[in-house]
């Protein structure tokens, strides 16, 4: 015989819980990963042997401009915004401590580095102000500055009053350089997006180098399509 159930028993039955639903915004992607077809292998391959073989010539340009410190930063300064230093992580680390043995051996600190582009009052030279690229080089560098290196802070305030100063009479592509930099510093911008951005610029340099930028524009066509094919198979 079933044991009746009470009005008491059942209004201790605790009632379910009713869950909001979780409303999240639209994924920005879609479904292109999910329907990503991977590049073919062959055609893969056959990209991979070209950026070798552009990879030796550009090292064979790297080697030719060792023997000049100015030539040889002009063109290390491209190759790490293309996103391709990389490829060529010992040539230039040996490069710059080169560099930086002949020219800097007597400096023993970041002060004593960045004092020899002041002058005997204290200030920054006249001089630099003159040197858009220079003043753009320096500029970035300060932005590595850590806590306590005041003449970085210095030379970060020096640039950031000249660039913008003089951004709106420059012509292209080194405004556009000029104003991004002071927008979004490399120290402050993902490699790979910087790298994007670059490309597209150094292109309109007057000294871009043809087989670096074509090095440059493979290169980030194979990283990209790897990505894409990995983001691919997360999705999955």
């Amino acid at each position: 015989m079933s044991t009746p159930v009470s009005a008491c028993s059942l209004a201790q039955i605790p009632k379910p819980q009713i869950r909001s639903v979780a409303k999240f915004h639209p994924n920005i992607w879609g479904n292109q990963f999910m329907t990503y077809t991977p590049e073919d292998k062959v055609i893969r391959a056959c990209k991979e042997e070209q950026v070798e073989d552009l990879k030796k010539e550009v090292r064979r340009k790297l080697m030719a401009a060792a023997a000049s410190p100015s030539q040889l930063l002009n063109f290390i300064d491209p190759v790490q915004r293309l996103g391709v230093a990389y490829r060529f992580e010992g040539e230039i680390e040996e490069a710059l401590q080169q560099i930086y043995d002949s020219t800097f051996h007597d400096a023993d600190d970041m002060h004593g580095i960045f004092s020899k582009f002041k002058d005997e009052q204290g200030g920054f030279k006249e001089a630099l102000i003159k040197d858009v690229q220079g003043m753009l080089g320096l500029s970035e560098a300060a932005h590595f500055r850590v806590h306590g290196e005041d003449i970085l802070e210095e030379a970060l305030a020096f640039t950031t009053t000249h660039l913008k100063t003089m951004v709106e009479s420059l012509r292209y592509p080194l405004a556009e350089q000029v104003a991004h930099a002071l927008k979004r510093p490399i120290r402050k911008c993902l490699e790979r997006l910087k790298a994007r951005w670059y490309i597209s610029i150094y292109q309109d340099e007057s000294s871009h180098d043809e087989i670096l930028q074509k090095m440059a524009k493979l290169d980030f066509t194979l990283v990209q399509s790897l990505h894409k094919e990995k983001l691919s198979n997360l999705t999955r």
